[in-house]
């Protein structure tokens, strides 16, 4: 049997499902370019790299704000 595969896309609401925020929250970062997204007909597409990018992009932010010399 095959490894399943990863997505590179997932909709809107899955996007927001996987990093725990609302819709509004979700074209917010879109429309500030934060968060990449590709039209496929009449689909939005939400790039999951860009996703893991944000999250980690946040993580650094906080654990250079907590270590302090």
């Amino acid at each position: 049997m095959a490894p399943p595969i990863a997505p590179i896309t997932v909709r809107i609401p899955d996007a927001c499902r996987m990093i725990g925020i609302g819709r509004s929250k979700m074209y917010e970062l879109i429309q500030e370019g934060r968060i990449e997204t590709v039209k496929l007909g009449t689909s939005t597409l939400v790039v999951v790299e860009s996703l893991t990018t944000l999250i980690e992009g946040i993580r650094q932010d906080q654990l250079k704000s907590r270590v302090q010399f």
